[in-house]
């Protein structure tokens, strides 16, 4: 039986299920959840009520990326890509005043799109456009290598900003391709025979629902230019979760989710698959190119393969496994592999002979507790790492926070702490990369990946032992501009931005602040956006399943108004009017639609299965009062998933749900707006007026 929770949480009225669910959530010891700040508090109780998260992001992704049949099309995006390449090759060798392309980087490394510009004989480095940034937010990282004879040279694969480059250890990163023809990059490699040969891996394959769509593999030779390999571009290769190449660079091994991909010629022109189903992870032996190791994404199951990745044998264990495995090799003792299984919240193995039998660890804290350290997120952020040569027994692993073991992962101790981010690693973990000179003594430098983008340790061995685990660390994000955002909007007076981050929150730019200086409005997943055209100090954001909050300080402080509200202990919902129904029974898009009605400030129309409206946004807020709330249109099935108002004609309102079907009301403004349909045959009904897209 677990201990009983400390005096502290009684104090703080907390129920032992609410310590038991934020300890199995969190990956945090009963102690632990006593020590939490009030505001660590509040988020970490309200993300009790969302628990999926990362889940929903993937399902989000995958719904915008259908099509009207349901259906992801094959190889839109490097087709799309060549198309626009092409367009704008024609239009700027016969324009020369169209010298302005959007979304390009400034910067000479940046191609193909330089070479376009180069080759209409113009300034590959003249695009018009001044980055914003932000340069201090992050975003998630799933990749990471150095080059071993230069450590200050790094490449990052981010999940949709591409590869970024650093050539001084961090201290500052540029897009060294960032229109290579996919950039949701999951994985990197680098050929220890010829450190100027780098491959990517594309496609995010860690979830049942397609992440990130991927277009394979991409090879550098230069560090810089990418091209992707032929034969690559099938549908085998649209999530590409990791690659691995053997010691002495001839075989290049690649686990997807439909199977391990073994390619031996010098060209990687041809490719054979050697196992099918899913794979989340594979390595090669260190040092013997024969000898490798794998693990399934799914299925609870890691394999071994003494002939360079030919064929592979399942792996024996006592108990059975489920989920996720992460999967490496000991540098002190290769014939030593460790396994992360996710398990329920995250489970150690050890194998003594090379990857062929596995035995459990204890997997404990320094309380005797269960070291739930993957939390309920394994199959999103698992990692592990046991690259000490001198040292097998040390192991570090990672799910939501990083953890630390000496004892070959019986005990577990946490080095990193989420809430105290910057400071301490961010959440999610999804790479750990050793510094190449690292030899456990004079150096001991390792680097984290993941959703907020890279992070250091300098001291692998201390890090994290203060109490707020925050010693020892340090973010290296600067300029390092690959945040995911979902939407944003910006304040014609002021010229303040506010943009909702995946994972990053509600961040806000001010000229004041530039790139560098991005402040953080309101925290978790950030979503749709809106700032008062005549009030610079008020912005709105939204936190998942159309959450509203606001904010009348320019972004400093947020607060909801969908009816949530903190009361010093939990979270509580108004009564109605004064709360969204559809935000507290989350019956609404992950990322739902509102939008301020550009001819009214005080309006705002949210949309979820109803489409909601409130007339007065600004009015003050209490526990008990606030913005009231009414529904102006009915179900109709499918959540809406757009809004758009007319400017200079409030009434006029367009509607747009998941499932294609399109509405619009001549009436807006009135208690009860009429919605004829808008379908292919009949005749659209409000054709005369036009309407701004919001």
């Amino acid at each position: 039986m677990p201990p009983e929770p400390p005096a502290e949480n009684a104090a703080r009225r907390l129920s032992p299920e609410q310590v038991r669910q934020i300890r199995k959530t969190r990956g945090l010891s009963s102690d632990d959840v006593a020590q939490l700040s009030d505001q660590a508090l509040s988020k970490v109780l309200r993300r009790l009520e969302y628990p999926d998260l990362a889940w929903q992001r993937e399902a989000f992704r995958l719904l915008k990326s259908r099509d009207d049949q349901g259906v992801v099309p094959h190889e839109t995006l490097p087709r799309a890509l060549r198309q626009l390449d092409s367009a704008r090759a024609r239009s700027l060798a016969t324009n020369q005043a169209k010298r302005r392309v959007a979304g390009v980087p400034v910067g000479s490394r940046v191609s193909p799109s330089s070479l376009v510009l180069e080759t209409a004989g113009l300034d590959p480095n003249h695009t018009g456009w001044t980055p914003l940034g932000p340069g201090n937010i992050g975003g998630r990282t799933r990749a990471l290598v150095i080059r071993p004879d230069s450590p200050d040279m790094m490449w990052a694969g981010t999940a949709g900003g591409g590869v970024w480059k650093t050539e001084d250890g961090g201290q500052s990163w540029q897009p060294v391709d960032d229109l290579m023809a996919n950039l949701a990059v999951a994985c990197l490699v680098i050929d220890p025979t010829d450190p100027n040969v780098l491959y990517a891996g594309t496609g995010e394959g860690f979830s049942n629902l397609d992440a990130i769509r991927g277009a394979g593999i991409f090879r550098t030779t230069d560090g810089e230019r990418w091209s992707q390999l032929p034969a690559t571009a099938g549908t085998g290769f649209l999530q590409v979760n990791r690659l691995a190449i053997s010691a002495d660079g001839t075989v290049l091994l690649a686990a997807t989710p439909t199977g391990i991909w073994r390619s031996v010629d010098a060209d990687r022109l041809t490719w054979a698959q050697t196992a099918a189903g899913p794979f989340a992870d594979i390595d090669f032996h260190p040092t013997d190119s024969g000898h490798a190791v794998a693990a399934s994404l799914h299925d609870g199951q890691a394999y071994v393969s003494t002939d360079g990745g030919a064929s592979w044998t399942a792996a024996s264990h006592d108990d059975p496994w489920n989920g996720r495995v992460e999967v490496t090799y000991a540098a002190a003792d290769p014939s030593i592999v460790y396994a992360s299984v996710q398990g329920l919240h995250g489970e150690i193995w050890r194998s003594d002979d090379g990857g062929r039998s596995y035995a459990r660890r204890a997997s404990r804290n320094a309380q005797g507790e269960p070291a739930d350290y993957l939390g309920e997120q394994g199959w999103y952020g698992n990692s592990i790492w046991a690259g000490d040569p001198t040292d097998a027994d040390f192991v570090v692993v990672g799910g939501i926070d990083l953890w630390r073991s000496t004892d070959a992962g019986d005990t577990l101790t946490p080095i990193s702490d989420w809430q105290g981010s910057p400071r301490s690693a961010h959440a999610d973990q999804h790479c750990i990369v050793a510094h190449p000179q690292f030899d456990g003594h004079g150096e001991r430098r390792v680097y984290f990946g993941n959703d907020g983008g890279v992070f250091r340790a300098d001291d692998v061995q201390t890090v994290g032992s203060s109490a707020d685990r925050t010693d020892g660390w340090t973010e290296l994000v600067n300029s390092f501009t690959v945040t995911q955002f979902y939407s944003g909007a910006g304040n014609p007076q002021s010229g303040a931005i506010v943009g909702g981050a995946q994972d990053n929150g509600t961040v806000v730019f001010t000229l004041q602040g530039g790139p560098e200086g991005w402040t953080s409005m309101f925290g978790g997943d950030g979503g749709f956006c809106a700032a008062d055209p005549t009030d610079p100090s008020c912005f709105y954001g939204e936190y998942v399943y159309l959450n509203i909050h606001r904010s009348l300080d320019g972004g400093r402080n947020a607060e909801f108004i969908s009816g949530n509200f903190w009361t010093g202990q939990d979270w509580q919902w108004k009564l109605p009017p004064f709360r969204i129904p559809d935000a507290k029974n989350q019956k609404a898009l992950f990322i739902a639609p509102f939008v301020l009605d550009p001819n009214e400030p005080h309006r705002i129309l949210a949309g979820g299965l109803s489409l909601w409206r409130t007339n007065d946004a600004k009015t003050p807020n209490t526990n008990t009062r606030g913005p009231s709330w009414s529904s102006i249109k009915s179900p109709t099935g499918a959540f809406i998933s757009a809004i758009a108002i007319a400017q200079g004609n409030p009434d006029l309102v367009w509607v747009g749900h998941a499932n294609g079907d399109v509405y619009c009301t001549r009436n807006g403004t009135k208690p009860n707006p009429i919605w004829p349909r808008w379908t292919a045959t009949a005749p659209i009904p409000c054709r005369t007026a036009t309407a701004r897209r919001s």
